[in-house]
């Protein structure tokens, strides 16, 4: 339990603006370990590629018990932190999620990120709905005495219509990002934003660490400049690696 408190508050201290923790995301234990063999200071999964690499879609869509095997293999093969993307925490209902959660930190996990979009539903939850999900997270992570960083991700520029002006998104984004922060999430994670005004703004205004996602590591744009505390990349390194696999098995 030391140990993963230990890891729980290393990690925390590595989301500073200005000076983000990059998180080259991972799908499974080989993949963690590579990264951890490049200098990777810790370590994060992407549900998409973790889903992938098992032969699911995204979305919940690998079963439960899947997800967390993964997640021990990963647990068990690195020392450094590891923070998992649990999706909207495969259940609806906060005594669910807070369940789910409770399984996802005795593993060892040191984070999770949480999303406000309704998993194979239509749209958002609300805030007000989305806050007692929230709370239920944290309530987990409390019982156990784990200070684990909960990164809530909120779909909200994801989801939009492209017709839609993401300047026009930004105050509900950051009324998200005020109420999830008062029932203690630490970090906000905001996908599909990559106006680099827009994303200023954001970190300017929100209370905790922001979150975005790149496409490429070699061209992430100018996010620490803008004050992000954390850089992540999705599913794009698994494609990129399954796209060279495929190139060279046809070579």
């Amino acid at each position: 339990m030391k140990l993963q408190i230990d890891k729980a508050e290393r990690f925390r201290s590595l989301h500073v603006p200005h000076e983000p923790i990059i998180l080259y995301n991972v799908w499974d234990a080989g993949s963690a370990k590579a990264v951890v063999r490049a200098g990777a200071r810790a370590v994060a999964t992407s549900s998409w590629s973790v889903a992938a690499s098992q032969g699911y879609e995204d979305g919940e869509e690998l079963p439960l018990d899947g997800a967390l095997a993964v997640v021990d293999r990963i647990v068990q093969s690195v020392d450094c932190p590891v923070s998992v993307d649990f999706e909207g925490g495969y259940a609806a209902d906060p005594d669910g999620v807070n369940q789910n959660v409770r399984h996802l930190l005795k593993l060892g996990v040191i984070g999770l990120n949480f999303e406000d979009q309704v998993v194979n539903g239509r749209g958002l939850y609300s805030i007000g709905v989305q806050v007692e999900r929230l709370r239920a997270v944290r309530a987990a992570a409390d019982a156990l005495g784990i200070p684990a960083f909960i990164n809530a991700r909120t779909d909200v520029f994801l989801k939009s219509a492209p017709e839609v002006d993401h300047a026009s998104l930004v105050d509900d984004a950051l009324a998200r990002a005020e109420a999830y922060a008062e029932v203690g999430a630490d970090g906000f994670f905001v996908p599909g934003l990559t106006n680099e005004a827009l994303i200023r703004a954001i970190c300017k205004k929100a209370s905790i660490p922001v979150n975005v996602m790149a496409a490429d590591p070699q061209h992430d744009g100018n996010f620490a400049s803008l004050g992000v505390s954390r850089i992540s990349f999705g599913p794009n390194p698994y494609i990129r690696s399954v796209a060279v696999l495929e190139r060279e098995a046809l070579a």
